[in-house]
């Protein structure tokens, strides 16, 4: 009978749509967008008078390379990933469909 085709659940294929790519590299580069948001916010938000002076110690940690500089990086993730994740989700379910 050619009329009887079966549909396989394209749940993969819509996740993919969903989420704009491949999950893995969604996640990579929402953790490089919070990680660069973080910085910025760290920046701004905790000393806006001392912006050069939060700078050089940021890259000063990053020039040790010790265990504080990974600890201040997670920090910076996490601060950027507050402000970049649930924007990014919103867009994802509220954005008119692109017709793909």
């Amino acid at each position: 009978m050619p009329n009887d085709t079966r549909e396989l659940p394209a749940t993969n294929d819509s996740l993919t749509r969903f989420l704009g790519g491949s999950p893995l590299t969604v996640v990579f580069r929402l953790s490089l967008l919070s990680i660069l948001v973080g910085v910025v916010l760290a920046a701004i938000g905790f000393d806006p008078w001392n912006i050069i002076a939060s700078i050089r110690t940021l890259f000063q940690r990053i020039w040790d390379l010790g265990f504080d500089a990974i600890n201040g990086l997670w920090r910076y993730f996490l601060l950027g990933a507050v402000i970049v994740v649930p924007i990014w989700l919103l867009s994802r379910l509220f954005g008119a469909p692109n017709g793909r």
